[in-house]
């Protein structure tokens, strides 16, 4: 029997240098977990309207997302997601947590202080290496 597959979505809102991570919410998957803001892809939904949705719901700010970073796959127990990751700026409003348990504004290297899910501890590489290469500044 195979495994419901799930494409999932996640920004990188950046202020000041630090990322924007959010704790996912008691009776969630992961719950307790720090991530990326983002959510799953609904059908007929674009990976980039399903970002701006998801940021919309979980932190009531609107987003415009920039660039498309990279994509990972990873294999749960029960199901597996590629996780697909993007660069984004807010356009308008001031995050706040609405779909989520908390949110934190962190630096780039101060990440893996945090428990994140298997997937987001997957690009943490290659977010570093991405960060070296754009200064970690913010691309409006």
């Amino acid at each position: 029997m195979s495994k419901p597959h799930f494409h999932v979505t996640a920004g990188l809102l950046w202020k000041d240098g630090k990322l924007l991570i959010t704790k996912r919410p008691q009776g969630s998957h992961l719950a307790g977990f720090w991530e990326f803001p983002g959510g799953k892809q609904e059908p007929n939904e674009s990976l980039e309207k399903c970002l701006e949705r998801e940021i919309k719901e979980e932190l009531g700010i609107a987003v415009k997302v920039r660039r498309r970073l990279l994509q990972v796959d990873h294999e749960y127990k029960n199901k597996s997601i590629s996780l697909h990751l993007f660069h984004c700026s807010i356009i308008s409003g001031e995050p706040r947590p609405l779909g989520c348990d908390g949110m934190k504004w962190v630096l780039p290297e101060d990440l893996s202080r945090y428990p994140l899910p298997p997937p987001d501890c997957l690009v943490l590489p290659q977010l570093k290496e991405w960060c070296k290469r754009h200064g970690m500044e913010q691309d409006t």
